[in-house]
């Protein structure tokens, strides 16, 4: 009951409600709040705080995290580590989205018809990274700055550049952009080197796809991926590219679990998704 409880607060770190980590981890939300009531009261510790419809942690509840997430994500994978990887066993891959979109969609339509026990689903880099630590995926399809120290075999794919979307003709560089999500640790990075531009961020989306449509829109040019303009098929005219941005690309990788690197149905995956990503510009 110790470890349900610390997978529940861990998931709900990052959910914020009990119903979201209700139907992520497959049972009810009051099966939710029971798990963190008795893992407080084997702790005797207070873990959890009501804020309207989400929860708040509680120092004690992000020092625990801070102390025991690591090593619990480890012995998770460790255990997924001893199940087999038979021929119709499920291989999950876990992507960013604007990948998904710019490079998997054709390669997995055909790749879907010889091995169809793949299952895909989307996340955010630090997100995706946990997951396959936990091996809650198998394969994790990554964009942007990977966390240090995380203990997983990286296979670095290559640097997508940005491209400047706009509605109206860019001569010189714009001061200011619409940016995604920069307090992301996987895109923060991005922060300083728009700094030394001279560019500020005007606002910052939670998706590529929204910005793109809104610099489209004429709101503001916005800095987006190459698989973006590629998913969305962006006209030329509306796409711009300035030597000064080139230091601003996103490092592309997959990552997995080193034992699980041995698997011949997942290094068949693997050099199919590799070898869907362009090489260059």
């Amino acid at each position: 009951m110790l470890l349900e409880g610390i997978e529940t607060l861990l998931a709900l770190s990052h959910e914020k409600t009990m119903s979201k980590v209700g139907s992520q981890l497959y049972i009810s939300q009051s099966a939710v709040s029971k798990r963190i009531a008795l893992l407080e009261k084997k702790l005797g510790k207070k873990l959890i705080m009501p804020e309207g419809r989400h929860v708040r942690l509680t120092p004690a509840a992000n020092e625990l995290i801070a102390n025991i997430g690591p090593t619990f994500q480890e012995l998770q994978g460790q255990i997924y580590e001893q199940h087999a990887l038979l021929d119709k066993t499920i291989i999950t891959l876990n992507c960013s989205e604007t990948l998904v979109a710019g490079y998997l969609a054709t390669m997995m339509g055909d790749y879907f018809k010889h091995d169809s026990a793949i299952r895909i689903s989307t996340d955010h880099t630090p997100r995706i990274i946990e997951k396959v630590q936990s091996g809650k995926a198998t394969i994790g399809f990554c964009a942007g700055h990977l966390p240090p120290h995380h203990g997983l075999k990286a296979i670095f794919l290559w640097k997508e550049p940005f491209v400047l979307v706009s509605q109206s003709p860019l001569q010189i560089l714009p001061t200011q952009v619409l940016t995604n999500d920069l307090s992301n640790p996987a895109n923060r990075y991005q922060l300083d080197i728009l700094s030394q531009l001279g560019i500020e961020p005007l606002m910052e989306m939670d998706s590529y796809t929204a910005s793109a449509q809104l610099a489209l829109g004429g709101i503001a040019p916005a800095l987006v991926p190459l698989s973006i303009v590629k998913a969305l098929k962006i006209e030329a005219q509306y796409c711009f590219n300035f030597a000064q941005l080139q230091p601003l690309f996103r490092p592309v990788h997959l990552c997995l679990r080193p034992n699980t690197y041995h698997n011949e149905r997942v290094k068949k995956l693997l050099v199919a998704i590799e070898n869907a990503v362009p090489k260059e510009v």
